[in-house]
C-alpha cells in the first residue's frame, strides 16, 4: 500500500500549504469552498435519487401509471440539476487546479533560476530531470491532490449519509442456527457493505503495493529518454558530422529499454490490480441484491425497498472502496509528490548557498584576484595561490594548457564555481561573459541581440548598425523573424552575434572564453579592435590558445599545469 504516514501526510502539506497562504488565498479558498458545497449538494442529490427509487419501483409493483409518470418527470428535473451541478464543479475544479499549477510553477522556477541553482543542480548531478518536475510533475500533483481530495471528501460525505438509511431500511436479519437457536443481527446490511469492502482493501493493497517505486521508476525514464532525444535534436550538426547515428541509436535504444522493461513490469502489476478491482466492481452488482434477498422474500419489504437497499449498499461500499477505486491514483501521487519535495528541499539548499569563494564589489574598478584556491567537484586542488590584477579599462589574457583551469578561473570570477576558497573583487556591475559557444535565445533575432539585459530605447539604426560591423548585415532585414536562429547561424557567425551583443548592450566588463575561436585571425583581430574603439572601453578578460591574441590585449597571464597533474 502506499505508505499513507507522517511522512506522506508532511510531503502534502509542505507542497500544498503555500498556495493556500499565498497573495492568491482568496481565490484559492473561494474556489475550494465551491467545490466543496457542490460536492455536498451532489451528495443530497443522490440521498433524494435514492428516496425516489423506492417510490418509483414501488409504483412499477403497484401498476400506479399516474405515479409512475409523475416519478418520471421528476427524474427529468433532478437529472438536469445533477447535470449542471456536475458541469459546474468540474469547471470550478478546473479552474483550481490550472491557478495553482501556474501559482507552483511561478515558484519552482524561481527557485529554479534563483542563486543559479539551476546551473548548481547540473553541475552536482544529485536532481534529475528538473524540467520534467516542473512541467509534468507539478501538472499530475495538482490534478491528483485535487481530484483525491474530492473524491475523499464525496466519500466520506456518502458513507456517513447513507450508512444509517442502510442501517435503517435493512433492518436486524435472523439467522437460525438450528439446534443452537439463532443469531439476530442488527442493520445487517451495513455490516455486510462494511466488510465487502474492507476484504475489496485489503486484497488490493496486497496487490498494488509495488506500484509507487515502479511509478517512480517510470517516470524517470522517460524523462531520461525524452532528454536524450532533446540532446540528439540540439546537437543535430554535429552528430551528423562524426557520423554518430550508430552511437546515438544504442543511446537511445538502451534509454528506451529502461522504459520498456519498467513499463511491462508496471503492466503485469497494473493488470493484476485490474483483474482483482474489476472483479470486485461486478461481484458489488449482484451482493447488494444478495443481501436484501431475505427481507425481499420473506415479504418484510416491497421491491421498492430492495431497490433502495441495493442503491444504499452501493453508496456505503463504493465510498468505503476509495482505496480500491483510487490505488493507482495514490501510488503516482506518492511517486510524484517524492520527486517534487526533493527538488523543493534541493533548490531551498541553494537558494541559501554560500560560496566559499567571495565575489565582492570592488570600488577602485578593475579585477583584483586574492589568494585563490580552486578545486575540482571531488574536492582534488586544481589551482593554488591565484593572484591577478586588472586594472579598468585594460585587457588581460590568459593562457595555458589544456585542463589548466582557465574556464573555471571564469566561472569562479563569475560566481558559479562554489568549489575553492579566496577572494574575488570586481567593479563589474554590467558584465557580459561571451563563451566559445554562445547561447542564442528562443524568439526573434532582435530578442537574440538584446540577449540578456534588453537595453531600453535601442533604435533599429543601432542594431543594424552593430550587426554591419560584425559582418552580419545581411541580417539586418530579418530582425523581427523568428527561426531556430542557434541552428541556423554557425559558430563563427554566433561568434559574430555576441560581439553584436556587446556593442549594443555596452558592458563595463567583459569575459571572453576562447570566443574567437570558430574565426580566422584577421576576423578575431577586427573585433576585438571594435571592443577597443567603444567609447567607454571595458575592462576584457580573455581566455585563448592562440599567439596571436597575445597582441590584442594589454597583459598576458600564463597558467601551467594543473595542481591535480603535478601531485
Amino acid at each position: 500500500m502506499p505508505k499513507i504516514n507522517a511522512r506522506f501526510f508532511r510531503d502534502a502539506w509542505e507542497l500544498t500549504r503555500p498556495y493556500w497562504t499565498s497573495e492568491e488565498r482568496r481565490r484559492a479558498w473561494l474556489l475550494s469552498i465551491g467545490i466543496v458545497v457542490l460536492n455536498l449538494f451532489q451528495v443530497y442529490l443522490t440521498v433524494w435519487l435514492n428516496q425516489w427509487y423506492g417510490t418509483f419501483y414501488n409504483a412499477l409493483q403497484d401498476y400506479d401509471r399516474a405515479l409512475f409518470f409523475r416519478e418520471l418527470w421528476m427524474f427529468c428535473g433532478f437529472a438536469i440539476v445533477y447535470l449542471s451541478t456536475a458541469l459546474l464543479t468540474f469547471y470550478i475544479t478546473q479552474m483550481l487546479q490550472i491557478s495553482w499549477r501556474r501559482w507552483l510553477t511561478g515558484r519552482y522556477i524561481t527557485r529554479w533560476l534563483a542563486n543559479n541553482a539551476y546551473y548548481r543542480m547540473q553541475l552536482a548531478g544529485d536532481t534529475d530531470n528538473p524540467d520534467q518536475r516542473i512541467a509534468d510533475d507539478l501538472r499530475l500533483f495538482t490534478d491528483q491532490v485535487l481530484n483525491l481530495s474530492v473524491g475523499l471528501l464525496s466519500s466520506v460525505v456518502t458513507f456517513f449519509s447513507f450508512i444509517f438509511i442502510l442501517w435503517t431500511l435493512s433492518g436486524p436479519l435472523t439467522v437460525p442456527l438450528g439446534a443452537l437457536g439463532s443469531i439476530t443481527i442488527p442493520g445487517y446490511a451495513a455490516i455486510g457493505a462494511i466488510l465487502y469492502a474492507a476484504i475489496g482493501t485489503w486484497a488490493t493493497v496486497r496487490i498494488g503495493r509495488p506500484l509507487i517505486g515502479l511509478t517512480f521508476n517510470q517516470q524517470r525514464f522517460e524523462a531520461d529518454f525524452r532528454y536524450s532525444l532533446v540532446r540528439l535534436r540540439e546537437n543535430s550538426e554535429s552528430i551528423a558530422f562524426y557520423k554518430g547515428e550508430p552511437h546515438e541509436t544504442h543511446v537511445l535504444d538502451m534509454r528506451f529499454s529502461n522504459v520498456f522493461a519498467n513499463f511491462i513490469a508496471l503492466l503485469k502489476r497494473r493488470m493484476q490490480l485490474i483483474i482483482m478491482t474489476s472483479g470486485y466492481s461486478q461481484i458489488a452488482i449482484i451482493v447488494p441484491y444478495l443481501v436484501a434477498a431475505p427481507k425481499y422474500f420473506g415479504k418484510a419489504i416491497q421491491f421498492g425497498g430492495v431497490q433502495q437497499i441495493a442503491n444504499s449498499f452501493d453508496q456505503v461500499q463504493t465510498s468505503l472502496s476509495f482505496i480500491v477505486n483510487s490505488y493507482s491514483d495514490i501510488a503516482e501521487l506518492q511517486a510524484v509528490m517524492s520527486r517534487l519535495t526533493q527538488f523543493e528541499h534541493r533548490a531551498r539548499e541553494l537558494e541559501s548557498f554560500k560560496p566559499s569563494i567571495e565575489v565582492e564589489p570592488e570600488p577602485g574598478g578593475g579585477l583584483t584576484i586574492v589568494g585563490l584556491d580552486l578545486d575540482l567537484p571531488n574536492g582534488a586542488p586544481l589551482r593554488a595561490g591565484l593572484h591577478l590584477d586588472v586594472p579598468p579599462s585594460s585587457s588581460l589574457l590568459i593562457m595555458g594548457p589544456t585542463g589548466a583551469g582557465k574556464s573555471t578561473l571564469l566561472r569562479a570570477i563569475s560566481g558559479l564555481w562554489p568549489f575553492g576558497h579566496g577572494r574575488i573583487a570586481t567593479s563589474a556591475k554590467h558584465p557580459l561573459f561571451l563563451p566559445q559557444k554562445p547561447y542564442i535565445p528562443l524568439g526573434t533575432l532582435r530578442d537574440a541581440m538584446l540577449y540578456p539585459y534588453r537595453p531600453a530605447e535601442v533604435q533599429d539604426a543601432e542594431v543594424a548598425a552593430s550587426l554591419k560591423a560584425v559582418g552580419l548585415e545581411r541580417l539586418t532585414a530579418e530582425l523581427d523573424a523568428e527561426d531556430n536562429w542557434a541552428q541556423r547561424l554557425s559558430v563563427g557567425e554566433q561568434q559574430r552575434l555576441a560581439f553584436a551583443r556587446v556593442l549594443i548592450q555596452k558592458p563595463d566588463m567583459i569575459f571572453l572564453d576562447e570566443a574567437t575561436a570558430a574565426l580566422d585571425e584577421a576576423s578575431e583581430a577586427e573585433l576585438y579592435r571594435l571592443i577597443e574603439a567603444m567609447p567607454e572601453k571595458p575592462t576584457i578578460v580573455s581566455v585563448g590558445h592562440r599567439s596571436t591574441l597575445k597582441s590584442l590585449h594589454d597583459t598576458v597571464f600564463e597558467m601551467g599545469e594543473p595542481a591535480a597533474a603535478l601531485a
